[in-house]
């Protein structure tokens, strides 16, 4: 898989504060729909919500913890 874009790391990484229950700002559309096509991500009614596959994309970027 390509690198993410910052906007799409970010993105990323929100919806990994969010997944804990954190009060995350607005996820940019276009970035979510990117990281969805990768499978990073999917599509649901609170928006969008990060994947298996996104959380290991996140581990072995070695960011911080979450909720961090």
């Amino acid at each position: 898989m390509d690198d993410l874009t910052s906007g799409q790391l970010e993105a990323l990484r929100d919806l990994a504060r969010k997944k804990t229950g954190a009060a995350v700002p607005f996820v940019n559309i276009s970035a979510a729909r990117a990281l969805t096509d990768l499978g990073l991500a999917e599509r649901s009614q609170e928006g969008w919500d990060i994947t298996p596959a996104g959380a290991a994309y996140l581990a072995r970027q070695g960011g911080p913890p979450l909720g961090a």
